[in-house]
């Protein structure tokens, strides 16, 4: 099965040609590359967030296989879901699904569930691909959708993720997709947002979720990071780091409502 591109043209250009001019303005290929365990990035259209996932993909030291993990936006399909064959389309040309990882993470997780419809017409997966794509192009996937849960439901998939990841023998880099505050003024937004990109950067999972909740943080990616900290910390990270933060803002001028947007990266010792 092909999942065939369902945001080209609208998210991010639908052409080749465009898509590569695009992301060669957001990244830099002399930043120097280091050795990540997983990252933070955002899933916006790239006027408004490409910058901050460009600088963080700029970082990374590429390797075999990336396992991305996304809210579901739509509600469609199963609530833990994962595909774990075919191929997923972009202007850019296929990314094969690793199949092999894929079903051993199926086969040890309790709660995530082979489907196609959740993926189907969500963004937060389909958009980081193209990043990927500018500077690898034989890299392979397993993508896997994420309903809101607790974050005891959250913590298990993490470390599911990483003992599939341990015994495949495999070399992965885990994504979270999220945007920070939704529609919020400027002021607001970064302050929650700071709650939030405080406690992913001290690997602490539980206070993430707690700020979300006491703080009232509309981040629609907090699933995903809760279970990337669980799984990045099994795989022996010590440490994380803001690459970058903006708003939507930044680049409407528009503070009056803004959407917030994360850049992280995480790695070991």
């Amino acid at each position: 099965m092909i999942r065939n591109p369902a945001f080209a043209g609208q998210f991010y250009p639908a052409s080749a040609s465009g898509l590569k001019a695009m992301i060669q303005e957001m990244t830099d290929k002399k930043a120097k590359r280091e050795e990540v365990i997983g990252l933070v990035l955002p899933h916006a259209g790239y006027i408004y967030s490409g910058v901050v996932a460009g600088a963080v993909v700029s970082r990374i030291k590429f390797k075999d296989t990336f396992i991305i993990m996304g809210p579901n936006h739509t509600g469609s399909g199963k609530p833990f879901s994962i595909m774990t064959e075919g191929s997923w389309e972009t202007p850019l040309g296929k990314v094969e699904i690793d199949s092999a990882l894929a079903k051993q993470i199926l086969a040890q997780s309790k709660r995530l569930e082979e489907d196609k419809a959740a993926h189907a017409y969500e963004h937060s997966i389909e958009v980081q691909l193209p990043f990927l794509q500018y500077f690898k192009s034989d890299f392979k996937l397993v993508p896997i959708m994420l309903a809101y849960a607790g974050g005891a439901v959250y913590k298990e998939i993490g470390k599911e993720l990483a003992g599939a990841v341990k015994e495949s023998g495999r070399k992965a880099i885990i994504i979270a997709s999220s945007d920070m505050t939704h529609y919020e003024p400027q002021a607001l937004a970064q302050k929650k947002d700071e709650q939030a990109i405080e406690a992913m950067l001290a690997l602490d999972e539980d206070e993430l979720l707690k700020r979300v909740e006491r703080f009232n943080i509309s981040m629609c990616g907090y699933g995903p990071a809760a279970s990337l900290i669980a799984a990045a910390k099994e795989l022996g990270a010590t440490k994380a780091e803001l690459v970058k933060y903006q708003t939507s803002g930044d680049a409407s001028g528009d503070y009056a409502s803004v959407v917030g947007y994360a850049g992280i990266i995480i790695k070991g010792g």
